[in-house]
């Protein structure tokens, strides 16, 4: 695969090749304010070209990059954008390569496919993984689900200090403070952060398993 250096220059698209320019025929990008009613639809050409330069950003980001995002780097409108992601997704799989494109974090990221996980997997096998204790993810499950909350509300649920379990997801970057909250003492309010949504698969807060899901 390329390095994000590689896919960071294919962003430079000669003139004598459809590129981002044609994706409007005024050669000027498209303002934000005009309905997805006045767009010009993308021709097969403009959408592959737009999707490459998807992939392109995407590869070479170390985040997950949000439809917001990629419409702003892009200079394309969020239509043209949606429609050129699904176009980059089915071009993964009809291709057979080894890669998928996901939603998550709140953005889109590449990731090996489940197949050579296996393989993958190889890479890090001397890195032992980071483990996360019973008490530390009861505690994670606290903050996710009543989110922004209070030390003293995580006590209260668990019934035992809760400050170096807080201070150690923190170091771990599962959890942030989010403010404070308005009662007496101004309480520090902890939430769970992108990197959460990450480690645990989720594209937002909304994919957190419901009661009833749990108790099946």
């Amino acid at each position: 695969m390329s390095s994000p250096e590689t896919s960071a220059a294919a962003l430079e698209t000669p003139a004598d090749k459809p590129g981002l320019e044609s994706l409007n025929p005024s050669g000027s990008p498209v303002v934000a304010e005009e309905s997805e009613d006045e767009l010009v639809p993308l021709t097969d050409e403009d959408r592959a070209a737009l999707a490459r330069v998807l992939f392109s950003l995407v590869f070479a980001s170390p985040d997950p990059l949000s439809l917001a995002r990629l419409k702003d780097l892009t200079e394309c409108p969020t239509a043209h954008v949606r429609e050129a992601l699904g176009a980059l997704e089915s071009h993964l799989e009809s291709t057979g390569l080894p890669l998928v494109l996901r939603e998550i974090g709140g953005g889109y990221r590449l990731f090996s496919a489940p197949e050579v996980a296996e393989i993958v997997g190889r890479l890090n096998k001397e890195r032992k993984a980071e483990k996360v204790t019973p008490a530390a993810l009861e505690t994670l499950a606290i903050v996710a689900y009543r989110q922004p909350t209070t030390k003293a509300e995580v006590e209260a649920i668990r019934g035992v200090q809760a400050g170096p379990m807080l201070r150690t997801l923190i170091d771990r970057g599962l959890i942030k403070v989010t403010g404070r909250a308005d009662q007496p003492g101004s309480p520090l309010l902890y939430g769970t952060t992108r990197e959460f949504l990450d480690r645990f698969g989720l594209a937002s807060l909304k994919e957190l398993p419901r009661d009833n899901e749990l108790a099946r």
